[in-house]
């Protein structure tokens, strides 16, 4: 640690060793090693990029390179993160999306800039603007067959229970107008190509249909997301009257557990492997020809291993299909082998990694009725 005295260090040194400071006070991630002087925060130094582009509200120095002097460092004993978080996140709302360092840019700096910049969550009862139950704006959003990004009006309405879009800015009737309890949304800027590019799924007919989204705005984009987390905590609230906060809130948006390219062959296990984009969105592996198709070519339900289902890493000797990756997977169901293919070990230890973490858990009643329809439709 560059300059200051043998006192302020060991002072500086002692805050930073408590408990309550040694995790981001912006995202979680641990051991940070950068410090507001003027918020008295202890974060990482991807959030302290963030804080230095709000000059005028946070002030970052390097714990281990910069000089604090005395007034600084008892500033930060004043404070960390602690005495920091009980005022500027005393009232947030439960269906929050609070960011970890695994989020995307857009969703970190939005839950910083919305703490110390807006203080939203500093007052009870804070009107803000996802908390309304009714949301309407304008999305660019990507064209199912031309792949441009329009602009499109959307209607988000906690009355009605649901989500609609329009193709023009008069039109009567929605393009469509989606229950609000089947809908998924979660960020994928680069997917999508955009810093604040936002994926919405759906189900329709017990399929999944994509939409690609997004807004000039960070602060707009995020405003959606949290207001579809809103709306689907009510509507959820009114559905399942016993059940907790915290229940209904782990039942909110949902990130997905892995995606990327494998290779795939067919049922016979003859035919070639073909490369496809693949989704675990929980129990559901969808495969696209393209990332941004709106509708998956195929899913394969991902059971619990009680139930007949597990992951072994490699193919079945003898296995006749030609692939060009060498990293096979192979999920066992109780009806059938699906064989896949990774380009290399670290994404198949990944695949097989998020496939084992579906396949321990114990599956809900929801989950045996989606079990019951991909066989009936198999």
């Amino acid at each position: 640690m560059a300059g200051g005295n043998e006192r302020s260090m060991r002072a500086l040194k002692e805050v930073w060793k408590r408990p309550e400071n040694s995790l981001c006070a912006d995202c979680g991630k641990p051991d940070p090693d950068w410090a507001s002087s003027t918020l008295g925060v202890f974060i990482c130094l991807s959030c302290s990029g963030i804080h230095r582009n709000i000059p005028s509200i946070s002030k970052v120095k390097s714990l281990k390179m910069d000089h604090w002097d005395d007034a600084q460092v008892q500033f930060l004993a004043k404070n960390g993160n602690a005495v920091t978080k009980a005022t500027y996140e005393a009232h947030i709302p439960i269906y929050y999306y609070q960011p970890t360092y695994n989020d995307c840019q857009v969703l970190r700096e939005q839950w910083i800039r919305a703490k110390y910049e807006r203080k939203e969550f500093t007052e009870p009862g804070k009107q803000l603007p996802y908390s309304d139950g009714v949301k309407e704006g304008i999305l660019w959003k990507r064209g199912r067959d031309n792949g441009q990004f329009l602009p499109r009006k959307f209607l988000l309405s906690e009355r009605e229970g649901c989500l609609k879009y329009f193709t023009k800015q008069d039109a009567k009737e929605p393009k469509i107008n989606v229950k609000i309890d089947v809908i998924n949304a979660t960020f994928r800027p680069e997917k999508i190509g955009n810093p604040n590019g936002l994926q919405i799924t759906y189900l329709k007919d017990n399929k999944t249909r994509n939409i690609f989204v997004y807004h000039e705005s960070g602060k707009e984009v995020v405003d959606w997301f949290n207001a579809i987390r809103s709306v689907q905590f009510h509507y959820l609230k009114v559905a399942f009257p016993i059940a907790s906060d915290n229940e209904i809130k782990n039942r909110l948006t949902r990130n997905f557990l892995k995606e990327g390219y494998m290779e795939k062959t067919g049922p016979k296990q003859r035919e070639a492997f073909k490369k496809r984009w693949f989704t675990l969105d929980h129990r559901r592996l969808m495969y696209f020809k393209d990332p941004l198709d709106a509708f998956a070519k195929g899913e394969v339900f991902v059971g619990s291993r009680e139930n007949g289902y597990s992951v072994q890493k490699g193919l079945p000797s003898g296995t006749q299909g030609n692939f060009s990756w060498h990293y096979g997977i192979t999920i066992v169901t109780p009806d059938r082998e699906y064989l896949f293919t990774c380009e290399t070990e670290s994404d198949q230890l990944e695949w097989i990694k998020a496939f084992t973490s579906v396949i321990n858990q114990a599956m809900t009643p929801q989950e045996y009725a989606i079990e019951a329809y991909f066989k009936f439709k198999s």
